[in-house]
């Protein structure tokens, strides 16, 4: 048992490791009360027999087992984060049942315990790593309370009294693991923490009685409710890297290095965005079943009647955390979207082509007669206004001949339902309206230029106020890098900053550089921010050739001749690292020269572009890369149209 709580201690200790680095300083009360509960599960054994002066039982009882309660008050001090003192003052249940052995009669008898305890246990603690997660060890002391015990016999009544020559006080020791859970914030004063507990009291000292072998060992599982008080400590600004302490070298001061910094000219913190979302026209199917996933919704008759796409584009009542959540939320209504505007529109016909990565076509027509049924049955469209057809591959692979890795995914992807029409009002993209806290032009840009030599392994950013309040980011290993204006500035209106930039070069020599700049902030931009998704194929560098005409026609009219345009390119996650990041420069700065090419011949000049790939980086990503569709979705290029006041 001992070993299994050891094993347990160190796995906690490892997971808490790594959890204590992603949580800000929190106040550390040095007194702590609360109380506790837990369960006893208590281990007899030996053996006992003459359970008083009145009772021989005719057979021996031989260990055995039972389930008791334990509660207690609780008082800890904690001079540091390290060691501490506990102690638990409290009622402690050992009561259990004995196995049932054969009286001479060859009938069955029982013997149950109920003896009770109050009882007072000290303990040292010690928290590794000054973390969360803590050990215990101990001495105790238990008093007897009660000693009661039921003894059961068939052809005879049962008993129930007390058991003799009991001892009155007992020691004990114990050890154990917990874990704290806080349930305050950071800054708060009051500190509650909620700790799950295990302890362990072998048998020990835990002889209940003077007389015969019967001893006591309990394993305690319970949790414990913890409030301490301390002086609130200002919550830190958040740190989106961890910072790296790099070790003292001699400082190069004569690299060519330059460290700039962009900063708008006023930031704002929220703003109204109307993006162009397009749908992507698959629906993708899980292996081994031909039924829709239950992650796309599927309507009843009565809603379907009730279905409107127009519910996508009215602006949310606040901001959502995650882009991707009200995005995801519109695509999983593909079918339905599909199904609301067949209806709207009789001329509309559509061809579902199935396709089975690789598993045989016949099993491709089946997904899109699902996807063909829940149309005819649902919305109530005319079957030959859909075609079927089924195929071992689609018409766009992501599997391609001869390839090796990443084949779980790239078959996720190709386990599909291709949507096909001639109209292109059936796959128009949806207009979404999004009330969008901290917009992207609230972002400071820092960048870092070493001409072709490329000297610089990675870099850090260290951004002081006028207070001397020290905000940490990196490391950095590419060129560019941003953050909010918002988080920089945090409560305060406006505020004056120094930007120092602490670069590693690949001699492993240290470079630092300096820039102050200014900021503040609106509380709302008055005019509104366009934004547009352009989709990729699986590894592909260009846009398909109907967005060169969508980028043309309706992206470019809308930036402003002096206007300002942010362009990011993504890849999801299947690919190296360095690929993915080069694909989606490649794509972003397709989509750029589209627009260039489209603003000059209208005549527009001045139109400043910040183009910038994120590769595969979860940092940015618009969506997830857990299910096929969030892949497909992270193969994009992301247009913001920014208004002019901004800069």
């Amino acid at each position: 048992m001992l070993r299994k709580i050891l094993a347990i201690a160190v796995m906690m200790a490892v997971i808490t490791a790594s959890l204590q680095a992603q949580e800000g300083i929190r106040p550390q009360p040095k007194i702590w009360i609360g109380f506790s509960g837990a369960a006893n599960l208590n281990s007899y054994t030996g053996t006992t027999q003459k359970l008083n002066s009145e009772l021989f039982a005719p057979g021996a009882f031989h260990n055995g087992f039972g389930v008791g309660m334990y509660t207690s008050i609780l008082f800890e001090y904690r001079p540091n984060p390290v060691l501490g003192f506990m102690l638990n003052v409290g009622y402690d249940n050992k009561g259990g049942k004995f196995h049932t052995v054969m009286a001479p009669c060859n009938c069955p008898a029982d013997l149950y315990s109920k003896i009770s305890y109050f009882s007072v246990e000290p303990s040292i603690r010690i928290a590794p790593f000054a973390s969360n997660f803590y050990m215990f060890v101990g001495a105790g002391y238990s008093y007897n309370l009660g000693s009661d015990f039921l003894y059961k016999q068939d052809l005879r009544d049962d008993v129930y009294s007390e058991f003799s020559d009991m001892n009155v006080n007992s020691w004990s020791t114990h050890v154990g693991i917990g874990y704290e859970i806080p349930l305050s914030t950071v800054s708060s004063s009051n500190q509650v923490n909620l700790s799950p507990f295990i302890m362990f009291k072998p048998y020990f000292g835990q002889d209940p009685r003077s007389i015969e072998s019967w001893s006591i060992s309990t394993l305690r599982v319970g949790v414990a409710i913890k409030f301490g008080r301390t002086k609130a400590k200002a919550e830190e600004a958040p740190v989106y890297y961890k910072p790296v302490v790099l070790p003292v070298v001699p400082v190069v001061v004569d690299r060519d290095v330059q460290f700039t910094v962009e900063v708008p000219a006023v930031i704002p913190v929220k703003r109204l965005v109307k993006e162009t979302f397009p749908l992507r026209n698959y629906l993708f199917f899980e292996k081994g079943s031909k039924e829709i996933p239950a992650r796309y919704v599927r309507l009843s008759k009565a809603d379907a009647l009730n279905f409107n796409e127009s519910q996508f584009m009215e602006p949310e009542p606040k901001d959502i955390n995650h882009r991707s959540q009200r995005q995801l939320n519109a695509y999983r209504n593909i079918i339905n979207i599909l199904g609301y505007r067949m209806r709207q529109d009789p001329k509309l016909e559509v061809t579902l082509i199935g396709a089975s990565a690789g598993e045989g076509s016949a099993l491709g027509l089946s997904y899109a007669e699902s996807v063909k049924d829940y149309l005819v049955n649902t919305f109530g469209i005319g079957s030959y206004r859909i075609k079927t057809e089924g195929r071992n591959k689609p018409l766009i692979p992501s599997e391609q001949p001869g390839g090796t890795k990443y084949l779980a995914q790239l078959r996720e992807g190709d386990r599909r339902v291709d949507v096909v029409s001639t109209s292109g009002n059936l796959l128009a993209p949806l207009q979404i309206s999004v009330v969008e806290q901290d917009p992207i032009d609230s972002r400071v840009f820092f960048k870092t230029e070493d001409g072709s030599k490329s000297i610089i392994k990675s870099w850090n950013l260290e951004i002081t106020d006028e207070a001397g309040v020290v905000q940490y980011y990196g490391p950095f290993t590419k060129s560019q890098e941003s953050v909010s204006g918002n988080t920089i500035l945090k409560d305060k209106q406006k505020g004056t900053f120094k930007a120092v930039m602490i670069g590693r070069t690949k001699d492993d020599q240290v470079i630092r550089k300096e820039s102050n700049f200014k900021l503040s902030k609106i509380e709302e931009a008055a005019e509104e921010g366009y934004r547009f998704s352009i989709l990729f194929d699986f590894d592909k560098p260009t846009a398909v050739e109907s967005y060169d005409k969508f980028l043309t026609e309706v992206v470019a009219p809308l930036i402003k001749e002096n206007g300002r345009v942010f362009i990011h390119g993504h890849t999801d996650t299947i690919g190296d690292e360095e690929y993915n990041y080069n694909l989606s420069i490649k794509r972003a700065m397709d989509v750029k020269q589209i627009l260039e090419k489209a603003l000059k011949s209208q005549g527009k000049k001045g139109v400043k572009f910040e183009v910038f790939g994120f590769g595969s980086d979860v940092n940015y990503a618009p969506f997830e890369n857990k299910l096929p569709e969030e892949r497909f979705y992270n193969r994009t290029v992301i247009i913001d149209i920014i208004p002019n006041e901004n800069y």
